[in-house]
C-alpha cells in the first residue's frame, strides 16, 4: 500500500491512494531537474516573472476548487484555505515583481580597479514540505528559488498527494518548462538518496524537529546547505495596559486558526497578573463558544485535526498534563461520538517546568495560560523553552513593545495582532525552531552563489 493517501479527517474514510515513487522515478526526477537547470538559469527575469504572474492568476481562478481539496486532505476550513491560496498568489507576485531588484549586482568600494558581487543560482534543490499549509509552504520555497534560476525537486507530505499533483498542473499550465519543478512521492530513504546526489545543491525542510535533525545530518554529511523551519511554542504576552477584548480576539485567532496546527500559533498565553482574571474569563468564554464543524462550510472556524494519529498524539499530551497537575479551564479533547479526527478545544493553566508539556509543542487546539508576576517574568517564561520561532505582544505602549521584542529569543515578533505571514516579510526562527529564512527580501538569498568579480586592472 502506498504511503501517499487521502484519508479524509472529517469522515475517517480513505478516499484515494497514490503509488510511491520507485528508485528509477527518483533518478529521473534528479536528472530532469539538473538538465532543466542548464537552460532555466539563462532564461531572462522578465520571462520568469511573466510565468510567475500566470501561476498567481491560476491560483486565484482555481481558489474554490483548491480549497475544497485541502479541506478533504487535511481538514482545513475552506474559508481559511481560500485565504491560504490568496497568500500563495501574493507570494508568486511578490517575487515576480521584485526579483530583479533582489538579484541585482552589488558594487563594492575598493582602492584600485573595481569589485562587485553577482547573485547566481546554484542548481537543483530538494524541498520537503508539510501538510498544514500545503500550498503556502510550497510557494514560499518555489517562488523565490525558481525566480532566482534554480530548479526544484519537491517531496510533499504523504497525506496531501492530490494537492501535490494540482501544484504540478498549475505550474505546467502557467508555462513552466519541463523539469524546472518535479514532484516525487518519495520515501524518507529516497529523500536521503536525493540529498546525497552530487547534482542536488541544497535542501529546504519545513516539519518536525525529528525530521529536521535527520535531514540536517544527511545534508551535513554531504556538505549541502539546508534551511530548516521546524516547530514552535510561540508566546503570546499580554501586558497590563493591553486592550483585553482585542487581546482575547487575537489570542483566539492566533491559537485556533488552522485548528491550532501552525508552527507559529500562539501556543502559550502569558498574562501579567494585573489583567490575568479578566483575560482568562474573556478567553475561556470565547473558547466555550467554539465547536469543531464541517470544514466544507464557509462559516467553520475549527475543523477536524489533520489525522487520527495527530489527534491521538495531542490527546496523550493533554492527558499527561492533567495527570501531572495542570488545571483544566476548558474541557476538550477527542470527540468519540463520531468518526474522524475531531478534537474539541481545551484550555489549561498551572503548567510548570516539571511537566513534559511545559517544553513540548502542542500542535492542535489546546491553549496553555501562564500567569506572570510582571513583564520581566513574562519574558522569562517566554524564553524558557527550546523553541524560538515567533511571539506576539499585546500592549498599547510602543516603547514597552519595543523593549519586550528586543528581549525575546525568537525570529519574529508581532505586536497587537496574531502572528501571521506575508509575502514581503521574512519567516523563520532560532534555537530548535530551525535556521534560515523564507519569504521577503531574505527568502531569495538562501540558495544563491554570491560571486565576487574583482578587476584590479
Amino acid at each position: 500500500m502506498s504511503d501517499y493517501q487521502v484519508n479524509n479527517p472529517a469522515t475517517g474514510e480513505l478516499e484515494a491512494t497514490y503509488p510511491a515513487a520507485n528508485d528509477s522515478d527518483i533518478q529521473h526526477a534528479i536528472k530532469s531537474a539538473d538538465d532543466a537547470y542548464q537552460d532555466w538559469r539563462h532564461v531572462s527575469l522578465n520571462e520568469r516573472s511573466a510565468l510567475m504572474h500566470k501561476v498567481a492568476d491560476i491560483y486565484i481562478e482555481r481558489q474554490d476548487e483548491l480549497a475544497q481539496i485541502v479541506a478533504t486532505e487535511m481538514g482545513k476550513p475552506v474559508a481559511q484555505a481560500k485565504g491560504e491560496i490568496g497568500l500563495v498568489a501574493d507570494i508568486y507576485r511578490y517575487y515576480a515583481d521584485n526579483a530583479e531588484q533582489l538579484l541585482a549586482t552589488s558594487k563594492i568600494e575598493v582602492d584600485t580597479g573595481s569589485a562587485s558581487v553577482e547573485k547566481h543560482p546554484v542548481g537543483a534543490l530538494l524541498g520537503i514540505m508539510p501538510w498544514n499549509y500545503p500550498h503556502y509552504q510550497v510557494a514560499r520555497f518555489v517562488a523565490p528559488n525558481v525566480m532566482a534560476g534554480n530548479t526544484i525537486i519537491l517531496k510533499h507530505a504523504p497525506q496531501c498527494p492530490k494537492t501535490a499533483e494540482v501544484i504540478v498542473d498549475i505550474l505546467k499550465d502557467a508555462g513552466l518548462p519541463k523539469g524546472v519543478y518535479n514532484n516525487i512521492f518519495a520515501t524518507n530513504e529516497q529523500a536521503a538518496t536525493i540529498i546525497q546526489d552530487k547534482r542536488v545543491q541544497g535542501i529546504s525542510l519545513t516539519g518536525s524537529e525529528r525530521a529536521g535533525a535527520a535531514v540536517a545530518k544527511e545534508a551535513g554529511g554531504a556538505l549541502k546547505k539546508v534551511v530548516l523551519e521546524l516547530g514552535g511554542s510561540d508566546a503570546f504576552i499580554v501586558a497590563a495596559d493591553a486592550d483585553i477584548a482585542q487581546a482575547v480576539q487575537n489570542a483566539i485567532v492566533g491559537r485556533f486558526g488552522n485548528t491550532g496546527q501552525a508552527c507559529n500559533a500562539a501556543k502559550r498565553l502569558i498574562v501579567v497578573e494585573e489583567v490575568y482574571e479578566p483575560f482568562v474569563k474573556g478567553f475561556t468564554d470565547a473558547v466555550r463558544g467554539i465547536s469543531a464543524a464541517d470544514p466544507m462550510q464557509e462559516d467553520t472556524f475549527i475543523g477536524p485535526m489533520s489525522s487520527m494519529s495527530a489527534a491521538k498524539n495531542l490527546q496523550k499530551q493533554l492527558d499527561s498534563a492533567i495527570q501531572d497537575g495542570a488545571t483544566v479551564l476548558v474541557e476538550g479533547g477527542m470527540t468519540k461520538d463520531k468518526a474522524g479526527a475531531w478534537f474539541a478545544p481545551a484550555v489549561l493553566a498551572d503548567v510548570d517546568s516539571s511537566m513534559n508539556v511545559y517544553s513540548e509543542e502542542l500542535f492542535g487546539p489546546v491553549a496553555v495560560i501562564y500567569k506572570a508576576r510582571d513583564i520581566a517574568h513574562a519574558i522569562e517564561i517566554a524564553n524558557d523553552v527550546p523553541f524560538g520561532l515567533g511571539a506576539s505582544i499585546q500592549t498599547q505602549d510602543a516603547d514597552l513593545a519595543a523593549d519586550i521584542a528586543d528581549k525575546l529569543e525568537v525570529g519574529m515578533v508581532t505586536i497587537n495582532a496574531p502572528s501571521g505571514s506575508e509575502a514581503n516579510t521574512p519567516f523563520g526562527g532560532v534555537k530548535r525552531s530551525g535556521f534560515g529564512r523564507e519569504l521577503g527580501t531574505l527568502g531569495i538569498t538562501e540558495f544563491l552563489n554570491y560571486k565576487l568579480i574583482r578587476d584590479k586592472s
